[in-house]
This record gives C-alpha cells, structure tokens and sequence, in this order.
C-alpha cells in the first residue's frame, strides 16, 4: 500500500474541504470494507483518506416528516436492527440480510454500500474501470460470466454491486449530497450512472461531495420485496436481484416500480415489467409475464446468457413475495 495522509474531521464542511478537487487526490472513508482492499491493490491510490465516520449527523436513523432519514454512515447491522425499517420497507431489510458477513454487517455503511466500487475481475486486476487493454475491452470475448445483460451496449459492461440500491429505488428513496455549494438531493433512481471513460464513476457524486443520508417517503400502504438468486449462501454478491414496491386496491396492482440489480452498470428500471403488472391481480401468471418483460430486452455477452433466466425469476418471486406482504 502507498504512503497516504488521513484525516477525521468532525464535520461535514470540514470533510469536504479536505476532498480537494479530484478523485486522484482524496477518497472518503467510512466503513472502508471496499476502499481499502482497493488501495492494497494498488488498484486505486489517494493522496489523502478523509474519515468521516466521527461527524455525528451522519450517523443513526431518524424518523422525518417524509418518513424515515438514513444517516450515510449508519452500518448495516444498525440499518438491520431498525424495527421501524423493517416493519415498513421490507425490500430494503431484506436486501441487507442479503449482505451475510457479520464483520462487513458492523463495519460497513449504507453510503459506502451504495458507493462501492464494481467488482469487475478485470477492474479489481488494474485493466481500468471500463476493463480494457490498448483501447480495446477485455470482457467481451473474455471471461464475462458475471458481467452485465442489460444496459450492456459499451463501453461499461459491469455490473452494479449494491444490493440496497434496488430496493432504495423501489421505494423512491433520495440521496443527500453535500459539497462545496451545500446540500442537493438525487433520486436514488438518478443518483447511479454508467461511465462513458474510465475517468468517470457510477454515480453522480463530483470530487468535493459526500452522501450524507438516504431518505425514504412513507409508503403509502406499499408492499415491498427482494428476492435475491445467488450462488452460495456464505458472503458473495448476487448473480441477480429484483426489488418490487406494489400498490395493490381492490385485489389489482394501482402502480409498481420493479428494479433489477447485479445484471446491469447501473440498478436497472423494469418499465416494462411494472406495466405488465399494472391493473391485473398479481398471480403464478401475471408474476411470470413481469418476469419476461423484465428481461425482453437483455442481451447476452459470450459466456452470461444463464443470467437472463435469473432475472426473469428473481422478478416473478419478488413480485409474489411482495404480494403476500414481503418481510416482517
């Protein structure tokens, strides 16, 4: 690892003046269960480390007027443990309890799970963001197993890692950023992007700014789901997700947002799927024709076609599982 300066700056303002004006100069630490193996790489290097996990407000989950405020630096055993999450935003528990190592449950944070870098084996190997040798991308006639089927027009063919962000995006969670100019707020939904350079990250957050909390709207009677598909149960990340937030009146879906995760650059809106849902009663059928639809568009890379039909299942369990009232 390189030589580095650290600071713990006890405010958010004061963070943000330490960050300086590019990537290469500074890198936020919070829980730095991603951040760190990346320096031990060697495959990201900053000049400086900025701990903000000793700025009070980032911490801890608070009722608001809109419904529940997330702090970025509240882990996940805390995001866990919250009654009040999981009683009314089961998708997102659920995507927690996804997240299995209990060392990463008490160290890692919500902002870093949803700032975390990709886990691109081509990336994590030093080829760039984008996986690439002499201009030309390695994953496409490469090892591409993992890699994304939608979304996957290039140059960006990994996938997003974060397994709460599509259920943040179903249930229409904002981001909080703070810099320099002050305070913004991103649709989760907005808030992840696919890097055209290998200059750009996956999200939109400029040198200077931090996440400073997540808010989530009252649901409205909504019920939420995840369904994961994984290869094993010990620490790993999904093959595929979906997570669904289901109006339902009368027996009969009024609006669904359903998002797929770990199939695409960015978490990945299912238009398609909620509209297949959208006044019809979710069944065996109508659960199997969102699935379809979810995944209408997916394309193949040379070696990832078994995650088409992942995806197609983790939207028709997530949807019957929202149904029935998801988690409790």
């Amino acid at each position: 690892m390189r030589k580095f300066e650290y600071a713990s700056p006890t405010t958010k303002q004061q963070a943000v003046a330490l960050l300086g004006s590019s990537f290469a100069e500074a890198e936020v630490l919070a829980g730095g269960t991603d951040l760190l193996s990346l320096m031990k790489d060697d495959v990201v290097h900053p000049k400086r480390l900025v701990n903000i996990k000793d700025i009070p407000e980032l911490r801890g989950i608070k009722r608001s007027k809109p419904g529940l405020t997330i702090g970025a630096t509240t882990t996940i055993q805390e995001l866990l443990d919250n009654v009040e999450v999981r009683r009314q935003y089961p998708a997102i528990a659920e995507a927690a309890e996804g997240i299995s190592s209990q060392q990463i449950r008490a160290m890692g944070t919500v902002g870093g799970e949803l700032c975390q870098r990709p886990r691109c084996w081509y990336y994590r190997a030093g080829y760039g963001l984008l996986g690439t040798d002499h201009g030309e991308s390695l994953v496409l006639q490469g090892e591409n197993r993992y890699h994304a089927i939608l979304g996957n027009g290039g140059p960006a063919y990994f996938v997003n890692p974060s397994s709460l962000a599509p259920a943040l995006i179903a249930h229409s969670a904002k981001i909080v950023v703070y810099g320099a100019k002050g305070e913004r707020q991103v649709d989760a939904e907005k808030f992840f992007v696919t890097p055209q350079s290998s200059d750009q990250r996956e999200y939109d957050l400029k040198p200077g700014e931090i996440v400073t909390a997540i808010v989530l709207p009252p649901t409205g009677g909504a019920k939420g789901a995840t369904y994961e598909v994984r290869q094993k149960e010990a620490l790993d990340w999904p093959l595929a997700a979906a997570a669904v937030s289901l109006n339902i009146t009368g027996g009969k879906v009024t609006s669904a947002r359903v998002v797929l995760g770990h199939v695409a650059p960015i978490p990945w809106r299912a238009s398609e799927a909620e509209q297949a849902l959208a006044g019809k009663p979710v069944s065996e059928e109508t659960a199997k024709a969102a699935g379809d639809a979810a995944v209408a568009g997916a394309k193949s890379l040379s070696h990832n076609a078994y995650k088409i039909q992942l995806a197609r299942v983790a939207v028709k369990r997530a949807a019957l599982k929202a149904a029935q009232g998801g988690a409790r």
